[in-house]
């Protein structure tokens, strides 16, 4: 069988929730569970975060899997509904949906649900990618009140730059503002703002990356934040190679040695969702010890640097990201971020599950 596994830790995603639960404060938690958990599995992270209040997901398929699984918590699909169709389901399922155009109003008025829905009502405070915008805010509040298919409102927005110097309060400030005179719940955290922006509380928080142990800031650790890894990828050596000076390694002959070394082909490519452009240089461990990559990503295998692992050989494991190796500290290095990475893991890699 080859070598390479993630495991996956329902210990850690529970730490994780009551770490960002310590941030929460009177606020309650939908832990959001989008892209299969992030990559970590739906179910699994339905066990893990049975603790949350709410489950937050994309579409109707997730929502009614977690309601399959006997989740009875407040289900939130955070792009809303996708057409007029869907809110029959939504009804049936009682799902929150987030209504943020104009469409989903009209859509409530031709088709409402069997039964009043919670609705979270998204504004756009600058990010401008969903939601209405603020300047509307009055009208579009009174429009959704008067719908007979709405059973409460709750507010919304979403961060651009929780996770940067710049930080929040340029949305924030001007959606609490417009938003003050409706005397209605809001909600605007996500991982980063939880951890940051005490302000940004409100009724509801939506952790989502924390969760899986990665950090959303380049300027601390998942460690320095109390989180742990809930993915950790790894394999093995399976074939090892020794370069003169001179000689290259891999597609493109991107890497040559510039003295004789060994080098260590680990089963783990891009196909198994490593990052093709992580470059050489890209952290691993090695029976343990930090070592780094060389060379082209492969579709199903990597090449490590063996020149400070003397021991190391056929057989050897090597851990791509996870514990001992932060998932953050590899994205970083690859020039993408670690919720690409976790969302990218391949469906032939086997997942075992640890407590």
């Amino acid at each position: 069988m080859r070598p390479i596994q993630a495991r996956i830790s329902i210990g850690a995603m529970a730490h994780n929730l009551r770490v960002a639960r310590s941030h929460a404060g009177s606020a309650r938690v939908f832990a959001v569970v989008k892209a299969n958990a992030y990559g970590h599995g739906l179910s699994r992270a339905r066990r893990a975060l049975t603790a949350a209040d709410g489950f937050a997901v994309l579409t109707l398929e997730e929502a009614a899997n977690l309601r399959q699984m006997g989740v009875e918590q407040p289900i939130l699909l955070l792009e809303g509904i996708f057409g007029a169709d869907e809110i029959a389901a939504c009804a049936e399922l009682d799902l929150w949906p987030v209504l943020h155009h104009v469409a989903h109003l009209d859509w409530f008025e031709q088709r409402p649900p069997a039964r009043p829905l919670q609705v979270f009502l998204k504004f756009d405070s600058g990010m401008h990618r969903l939601g209405f915008p603020l300047a509307g805010h009055t009208a579009v509040v009174a429009r959704t009140k008067s719908l007979p298919g709405v059973a409460g409102i709750t507010l919304m927005t979403h961060f651009a730059q929780a996770d940067e110097a710049v930080g929040v309060d340029w949305q924030l400030q001007p959606f609490l503002r417009e938003m003050a005179g409706h005397g209605l719940p809001w909600s605007s955290a996500n991982s980063a703002a939880l951890q940051r922006y005490p302000a940004t509380l409100g009724a509801w928080v939506r952790p989502g990356l924390m969760l899986y142990g990665a950090s959303p800031f380049a300027d601390m650790t998942a460690a320095e934040l109390g989180l742990r890894p809930a993915m950790t990828l790894q394999s093995e050596i399976i074939s090892v190679q020794t370069l003169q000076a001179g000689e290259g390694v891999g597609y493109g002959q991107l890497f040559c040695a510039e003295r004789p070394m060994r080098v260590g082909v680990v089963a783990c490519g891009y196909a198994d969702g490593y990052p093709r452009h992580a470059p050489t240089g890209t952290p691993v461990l090695v029976n343990g010890r930090p070592g780094r990559t060389l060379g082209r990503v492969s579709m199903d295998m990597l090449c490590v640097d063996l020149g400070e692992h003397a021991a190391a050989g056929v057989g050897s494991p090597v851990v791509l990201w996870g514990e001992g190796l932060p998932v953050d500290a590899v994205a970083a290095a690859a020039g993408t971020s670690s919720y690409e990475l976790l969302c990218a893991l391949a469906a032939r890699v086997p997942v075992a599950e640890t407590d």
